[in-house]
């Protein structure tokens, strides 16, 4: 035998060996492994291998891309209640909301009886520019009828909306015309401010309310400043109630316009974020200005981090309810599929060291959505004494008066949610929506004389001579809400107020809207008298806490 020639089959047979054991290996992990998955390393290899093992062998067809579009949300629902996924066909909404503008037609509309009303015109706006008016009613979209039963907030959207420049052909249906009125507007881009009013409360004081911390906010607040000083603007409230954030940066920059120098205004950390921390530059242009800020239980993140800083700087007082207490830092992360998720990567901390963020379980991000039911409930809303502090997360401003971390922004001075007027009768027809249909009616059908008043107050005494109430009542019997004379007499001035409120709104606008309320918003008249005592600025002996006695 040749032993030489025999050696040149050895590599051979190994490598047919190799073969053979690769293909009976696979053929019993397949068919005999169960659920041991012998190839998996590490927990992010075993949710990839989860996926493969579904799409391959599981007994029924599965849509992977649904599996892992349900599946994203929940995994960050695990972490954190603010760490979020948001699929591709919102992400340009989500973000469309801060950056300032979106494009569009330029109306603001409602869906009343199955179809598109215009309540208002934005000015300069493609639809104003091509002759839409507020009152008209948007009945086809292209060559499709867009009314019926079903109509959608998002259909509505996703028509109107599209590409600069796009042209849309609109049927709209106006009552002074029989005929159908067709237009073509070409979309545009629609400025979305984030500063709702900015007016003079009275002949020294100024007003600026803000809705959320947006990329336009800062030179907002800049023409707003600008508009009350050529007023003689001697001090200033900054509304952040219901203001649930936005981008840090806004916050940051509009702290720099009241913060002196070297003035600590945030900082942030994480396990893999190394602290950064935000001074103020010293450029701003009412760093001596008298300042009030008002906050609620829907003042969130970039309004917290405003009140902490002002606060812990004692640069200004604090006025309102406890704020939410969102004291995490979340992070943009795009996917190649236009997707993105919103991921906490740090803590923030107010200049005194305090984290704001209120204690939550993870995975229970109902429980924490909720929590505004229990300080309901706990009576947080109409009494300071119901509010827990945390004893332990004591720290203390420039002055050395106390603060609490762990919950929220408390303000120096307490205000009570104001109850006088809430029966069941107006929980009745605000819940069901009545007082928001029938205002929309009655703004529509009396446009043409109401539009002929300029201002919120000649407005509301034109509805109180008219007899608005009592108009309002009949037209809740209509809708199967029978009249409680004993309860609308305890309801009859909030329900006025409600109403007014909602058709100055419609025939008004924003601002005229909110001058109305803050006339009797016991908040803001709070807010008013500490400025013309001159007691803005904190002092050492301050309290931090100085309950107003309202009646609840």
């Amino acid at each position: 035998m040749n032993t030489k020639k025999s050696y040149h089959f050895i590599p051979l047979l190994v490598a047919v060996s190799v073969v053979l054991g690769i293909l009976i290996g696979t053929f019993y992990a397949k068919h005999y492994g169960g659920n041991k998955l012998g190839i998996v390393n590490g927990s992010t290899n075993k949710l990839n291998a989860l996926l493969q093992v579904i799409d391959d062998q599981y007994v029924d067809t599965v849509n992977m891309y649904d599996l892992v579009e349900n599946a994203m949300p929940q995994i960050l629902a695990e972490l954190d209640p603010h760490s979020v996924y948001i699929p591709a066909k919102d992400l340009e909404e989500v973000n469309s909301e801060l950056e300032g503008s979106f494009t569009g037609i330029g109306v603001q509309f409602t869906i009343q009886e199955d179809t598109i009303h215009v309540n208002s015109v934005i000015a300069g706006g493609p639809a104003e520019k091509v002759g839409i008016m507020a009152g008209d009613r948007i009945v086809a979209v292209g060559d499709s009828t867009v009314a019926g039963k079903g109509l959608t907030n998002e259909q509505v959207m996703r028509n109107l909306k599209g590409p600069k420049g796009s042209k849309v052909k609109l049927g709209i249906k106006r009552a002074t015309e029989k005929k159908l009125l067709d237009f073509v507007v070409t979309r545009d881009d629609i400025p979305q401010n984030t500063i709702n009013a900015a007016y003079m409360l009275n002949e020294d004081y100024g007003y600026i309310e803000i809705s959320k911390f947006g990329r336009t906010t800062h030179v907002e607040l800049l023409n707003a400043i600008a508009k009350l000083n050529h007023q003689g603007c001697k001090g200033l409230v900054i509304d952040l109630r219901e203001n649930t954030g936005g981008y840090l940066e806004a916050a940051v920059n509009m702290l720099n316009e009241f913060l002196p120098a070297g003035k600590l205004i945030v900082y942030a950390e994480g396990r893999c974020y190394p602290r950064t921390e935000q001074y103020a530059n010293g450029a701003g242009s009412c760093q001596t200005t008298p300042l009030v800020v008002l906050v609620d239980e829907g003042s969130a993140s970039a309004s917290e981090i405003f009140a902490g800083a002002i606060q812990d700087n004692d640069r200004g007082t604090i006025i309102g309810r406890r704020s939410f207490g969102k004291g995490l830092v979340q992070q943009p992360i795009e996917f190649n599929d236009g997707s993105a998720i919103r991921l906490t990567i740090a803590r923030y901390y107010t200049p005194s060291g305090r984290c704001i963020q209120r204690p939550y379980e993870n995975g229970k991000a109902s429980q924490y959505e909720m929590d505004w039911l229990n300080r309901y409930e706990h009576g947080e809303y109409f009494n300071e004494d119901s509010i827990k502090l945390d004893k332990s997360l004591r720290y203390s401003t420039s002055l050395g008066r106390p603060v609490y971390g762990g919950g929220g922004i408390m303000p120096d001075i307490f205000v009570p949610q104001d109850t006088v007027g809430f029966t069941s009768y107006l929980i009745e027809v605000n819940s069901k929506g009545l007082i928001q249909q029938y205002c929309f009616r009655y703004s529509d059908t009396n446009r043409a004389v109401l539009s002929k008043i300029t201002n919120e107050a000649d407005m509301a005494d034109y509805l109180h001579r008219e007899g608005i109430v009592e108009q309002f009542i009949r037209f809740a019997e209509t809708k199967g809400v029978k009249r409680r004379n004993l309860l609308i007499n305890k309801s009859r001035k909030l329900l006025e107020q409600y109403l007014c409120n909602n058709i100055i709104y419609n025939i008004l606008g924003m601002e005229a809207h909110i001058r109305y309320l803050n006339k009797g918003d016991e908040t803001v008249q709070k807010a008013l008298e500490v400025l013309e005592k001159g007691e803005a600025f904190p002092k050492p002996e301050a309290q931090l806490s100085i309950t107003q006695n309202n009646p609840v």
